[in-house]
């Protein structure tokens, strides 16, 4: 078993990617052409929990796991470079909002019944309403399985809202507000509120809050509604009153154990995080569904997480095929979300008791029931969503003109389609 951290190096110029890894010698790793071995892509910094996740695999099996950590940034570049040079992983995690791009590159097995149809617990029916089908398939065809949920929630550092006389996290998007301009009168360096300048979800999620969609009946993306426009008023305010940072490094899980930034929306991960840098914060945060908007139960969240597909040209389909059966067994997701604070897909997962007792995980599984994907259209990373972030960035980080830069944003995305 060997871990391997993948970085963009700095000759991005000439479109050169490297593996930084244990070795000055480590191999790209393409996909493995050894029947007992086996190349996997995991996300962020998961990499050491995943070896631990399959060290019982590879036991049982004798199939040796080689797990590559790919940052999230990154992920685009590698995948595009194996695309062109054929040469991928067997197996990849792979984030729902790329879940198109990836498809469509045909670089991924489509994972119909026949070829699943000896490991049962790829079967759909063992997965989260909501997880598979719509976030799983492209053009009726499978090309992923899930591998984690994740929706995003409130976390508040309740202490500090004690302190400050507020004696409960806000119900309403208009509460987050006025309770975010009071923490924020605590002195300098302290924030009510943090708003992720990489988060594309979030002015989505305001959006619908807000009881508006983003892409009208015609299946294309449409910003130009009143409730996008109220969307984009919450958004700016927060940062108008000064309730939120604006330096683009700002970490949320530091910012929200010093109380800098002490409520923030995040996924069931930063949970696991708070309570490793900070044990003794126990007791004095919490999390809670999102406030609602101007509808009634208006409170819808991020269907997000991400897939595990299996490289189309994989030299050890079977080897890859009983890796990805193993991971979706509800042991394995159970000892994941102990792991990684990943919040499994699998219903029998959700239900053990492991997770059931967890306080946390029953305002996890209420949100999910209220959550929703973001539009599958191509490259909402690297277009829409992008095209999103820049216009709301510049108008809370260099003054743009608030409608001609949304005016732009409209005009710029009108003709994208979701079909």
């Amino acid at each position: 078993m060997k871990s391997i951290r993948f970085t963009a190096v700095a000759a991005v110029a000439i479109g050169a990617v490297a593996l930084a890894g244990c070795t000055s010698t480590a191999p790209e790793n393409p996909g493995s052409t050894d029947p007992g071995s086996l190349t996997v892509w995991i996300m962020g910094d998961s990499s050491e929990h995943f070896d631990t996740l399959v060290a019982p695999f590879e036991k049982e099996t004798g199939i040796d796991v080689e797990t590559v950590a790919v940052p999230w940034d990154a992920i685009d570049q590698k995948f595009t470079t194996a695309v062109a040079s054929g040469d991928g992983p067997d197996l990849l995690q792979i984030g729902v909002s790329k879940l198109r791009t990836f498809a469509d590159s045909g670089a991924l097995l489509e994972l119909d019944d026949d070829t699943i149809a000896d490991y049962p617990n790829l079967a759909a029916t063992n997965f989260l309403d909501g997880v598979a089908g719509e976030a799983t398939a492209i053009g009726g065809s499978v090309y992923s399985l899930p591998w984690v949920a994740d929706t995003r929630v409130l976390f508040t550092r309740t202490d500090i809202l004690t302190e400050a006389g507020i004696d409960a996290p806000p119900a309403t998007w208009d509460e987050l507000r006025a309770d975010a301009k009071t923490l924020a009168g605590r002195g300098d360096g302290q924030y009510g509120y943090y708003i992720p300048q990489w988060d594309s979800a979030l002015p989505v999620v305001m959006t619908w809050d807000q009881g508006g969609e983003i892409v009208n009946g015609d299946g294309m993306i449409d910003f130009d509604t009143p409730a996008f426009q109220s969307a984009v008023d919450l958004y700016t305010d927060l940062y108008a009153d000064g309730s939120v940072p604006t330096n683009s490094d700002f970490d949320q899980t530091q910012g929200f154990v010093s109380g800098a930034t002490p409520m923030l929306v995040s996924g069931p991960y930063l949970a696991a995080a708070i309570a490793d840098a900070a044990p003794d914060l126990e007791g004095k945060w919490t999390v809670s569904t999102l406030p609602s908007g101007a509808a009634a139960g208006s409170d819808t969240s991020l269907l997000a997480g991400s897939n595990l597909g299996v490289w189309a040209k994989t030299k050890n389909e079977a080897g890859a095929l009983k890796l990805l059966d193993f991971l979706s067994t509800p042991k394995t997701q159970v000892s994941w979300f102990d792991l990684d604070g990943q919040l499994p897909t699998v219903k029998a997962a959700l239900a053990d008791d492991a997770l059931t007792s967890d306080p946390l995980v029953a305002v996890y599984s209420t949100q999910l029931a209220n959550a929703r994907l973001l539009p599958l259209v191509p490259n909402w990373d690297g277009e829409t969503g992008k095209a999103l972030l820049d216009a709301l960035n510049a108008i809370v980080l260099t003054g743009a003109d608030r409608d001609q830069t949304i005016q732009g944003l409209i005009e710029a995305t009108k003709d994208t389609s979701v079909n």
